[in-house]
C-alpha cells in the first residue's frame, strides 16, 4: 500500500469511527488532558497500522482493536503515576437561557457516573462494556477481544452484574 492510499484509508476509518476513538480513551483515563493525549497516540497506532490492515477482519473490529490494545498497553505503562493521581472534576458552566439545562445536566452526571463505574473493571471488562455501548455484535466483540462468541455473552452478562453492583453503591440487587 503506497503512502496515498494509506492516507485515503485512515481518513476513511477515522470520519467512521473518531467516536469510538474518544470512547476509548475517555474510558481508561482519569480526566479531559489525559484523554486527549490517549486519543493521540490511538490515532498514531492507527496511522502506523494501517499497513498492517490484511482485510481478514471488518475495517471497524481493526480499528477498535488498535484502540484497546493501544488504551490498555497506555494504562498499563502510565499506572506508576497514576497510583496517586486522582481524577479532576472538568467543570462545565450550562448556558443560562437553555430550558434543557438541567436535562443535559443530569445525562452529564449519568454519563461520568458510568465511566467512573467503569474505570473499576478490569482492563478486559472495561473494553467489553465499551464494544457493548458501540452496539457492535457478539461476533464482532469476540473478533476484537479475541474470544469466542459464547464467552462475550458469558463475560458481558458478568460485567453486567459488576457495573450494576458498583452503580448501586456495592449492593448487588440481582
Amino acid at each position: 500500500m503506497d503512502d496515498q492510499d494509506q492516507q485515503l484509508v485512515f481518513i476513511n476509518w477515522l470520519e467512521e469511527h473518531s467516536a469510538s476513538v474518544m470512547k476509548v480513551a475517555r474510558a481508561y483515563t482519569l480526566n479531559s488532558e489525559e484523554c486527549q493525549d490517549l486519543a493521540q497516540e490511538i490515532l498514531l497506532q492507527s496511522w502506523r497500522s494501517v499497513p498492517k490492515f490484511s482485510g481478514k477482519a471488518s475495517a471497524a473490529t481493526w480499528f477498535y482493536r488498535v484502540a484497546l490494545h493501544t488504551a490498555m498497553n497506555w494504562q498499563r505503562k502510565d499506572k506508576p503515576r497514576r497510583q496517586y493521581q486522582q481524577p479532576l472534576v472538568d467543570m462545565n458552566v450550562p448556558a443560562a437561557n437553555r430550558s434543557d439545562c438541567s436535562e443535559k445536566l443530569l445525562q452529564q452526571e449519568m454519563v461520568e457516573e458510568l465511566y467512573r463505574a467503569i474505570h473499576q473493571l478490569p482492563k478486559t471488562d472495561a473494553a467489553l462494556v465499551l464494544l457493548y455501548l458501540d452496539e457492535l455484535s457478539y461476533r464482532e466483540m469476540a473478533e476484537v477481544l479475541g474470544i469466542s462468541e459464547n464467552r462475550v455473552g458469558v463475560k458481558l452478562n458478568r460485567v453486567k452484574k459488576k457495573l450494576a453492583t458498583i452503580l448501586n453503591g456495592g449492593c448487588d440487587e440481582s
